[in-house]
């Protein structure tokens, strides 16, 4: 076969599998977990990945009630959230997020991560975050991988 005959690799829906992989997330850094759950949901790990399809696992997260924030963002980070009237501005602090809602903090880091686009939208539908060791998933039968991390 000739350079000119062989064709490139084009990804779809008949020619990938789909996979569940279990990340524990407790003693790791925010940010570095996102990093590695958004590259997973987008494939990206796959040799089959292809930009415009998405070719990404499912990713269940727990414990997320024990991740660390490091250097001083635990009192210099704030969450924002606007309604659209005047004057509704709310900020929380990360340490207040932390304590109450963990998993939103997974989910907005990991979703800052992924396109911004239809397909992103698509990509971040297979992240399942819990903030206990306790998930509704065992059916799917997860892989468990571990991620380097502050353990």
């Amino acid at each position: 076969m000739s350079k000119k005959e062989q064709k490139s690799f084009q990804a779809s829906e008949q020619n990938h599998k789909r996979e569940w992989v279990l990340i524990d997330a407790a003693g790791m850094a925010v940010g570095r977990l996102a990093s590695k759950v958004a590259m997973i949901l987008r494939g990206k790990h796959k040799p089959t990945y292809t930009p415009h399809h998405d070719a990404g696992d499912y990713v269940i997260v727990i414990n997320t009630d024990k991740i660390i924030l490091t250097g001083k963002k635990m009192e210099d980070k704030y969450y924002w959230s606007h309604s659209g009237y005047i004057g509704s501005e709310k900020e929380v602090q990360a340490k207040e997020v932390l304590k109450t809602k963990s998993d939103f903090m997974v989910n907005h880091a990991v979703k800052g991560m992924l396109p911004k686009n239809a397909l992103g939208r698509q990509m971040f539908r297979k992240l399942k975050v819990y903030k206990g060791d306790k998930h509704p998933h065992e059916a799917q039968m997860p892989k468990k991988i571990t991620l380097g991390g502050k353990k």
